[in-house]
């Protein structure tokens, strides 16, 4: 798969809490992802944020969150891009969703 320069940067915002259908959030989306033949996708955990509401979750050792941030981006083009929206509208009960415009420099494997 070749991507053109101009491509886009879908990053979903969840819980690591987050489920549907009795998995995880992140790795349903991830796995939406790859079956609808996206570009890629990555998951990252974060040690701290806050959403809507407010609520600080941290990985502080005091205070244990099981509800890190959880970051998913996934570059492709906008019209790929789009065709993932429908299953994260269904999806994603709480959070935030953002696109935006990236430079693809380099995408290649061996």
């Amino acid at each position: 798969m070749k991507l053109p320069e101009d491509g886009m940067l879908l990053r979903i915002f969840i819980g690591e809490s987050d489920s549907y259908k009795g998995k995880a959030l992140y790795e349903q989306i991830v796995l939406k992802a790859r079956e609808m033949n996206l570009a890629g996708s990555t998951v990252m955990r974060g040690i701290m944020g806050f959403g809507a509401d407010s609520r600080i979750h941290t990985a502080k050792l005091l205070r244990l969150s099981e509800d890190l941030p959880v970051v998913i981006e996934i570059v492709d083009t906008e019209d790929n891009l789009n065709k993932i929206l429908p299953f994260l509208d269904e999806t994603v009960i709480e959070g935030l969703i953002t696109l935006e415009k990236v430079r693809v420099i380099k995408y290649r494997h061996k």
